[in-house]
């Protein structure tokens, strides 16, 4: 799919003058009938009637103050607001729900049919309705290593020599050798002040 029928397709309620965006990191796989769901989809919860009047232009838009204008002014208690964030390396599963706001971490992976309401943090598997973290991908210790390597940012050249160790199951010798690199990293750092 290009990326004008994908915009149009699942990214929804995307009006460049409300200032939401949507920023998508490298390396990441989008399944089929994933829809991101904008702040504009929001109504006013600050009177009595969240209906958006104005929609039926003349005196009823004349009536009503502008529904865009009300949604980026009222101080969102509950509301859904501001960018969607997806971090690098994430794997969402198809036909996921995304929520204004919501941020998803480096390497997380969301199950499909999942409705995300709230932050998603790196490298965990998250799922539901509404998504909850399941479990951690990795231990705390290779979650920092990921974290700081952020290997998604590699110079291509770079990046094709460490495809087998981050395709790499042995978490051990991954371990070993990413540690190796950032000591390598942090020396040639040191070497050019």
């Amino acid at each position: 799919q290009n990326s004008a029928a994908f915009e149009q397709n699942n990214v929804l309620f995307n009006y460049p003058e409300f200032g939401d965006r949507l920023i998508i990191g490298k390396f990441c796989a989008i399944a089929e009938g994933t829809k991101f769901i904008m702040g504009p989809a929001n109504h006013r919860l600050s009177s009595v009637t969240t209906y958006p009047f104005s929609v039926f232009g003349g005196t009823w838009e004349e009536n009503t103050p502008p529904h865009l204008s009300q949604l980026t002014t009222y101080p969102f208690s509950g509301v859904a607001s501001g960018d969607i964030v997806i971090g690098n390396d994430v794997w969402i599963g198809r036909e996921c729900l995304i929520l204004p706001g919501v941020h998803i971490g480096d390497g997380a992976i969301i199950a499909a049919r999942s409705v995300l309401t709230r932050d998603i943090p790196p490298y965990t598997i998250a799922g539901g309705n509404p998504a909850a973290v399941r479990r951690q991908r990795f231990d705390e210790a290779v979650t920092a290593l990921l974290l700081e390597l952020r290997w998604w940012d590699f110079p291509p050249e770079v990046l094709a020599q460490a495809l087998p160790m981050l395709c790499n199951p042995d978490l051990e010798a991954f371990t070993r050798w990413a540690q190796d690199l950032l000591r390598h990293r942090s020396t040639q750092k040191d070497s050019n002040r």
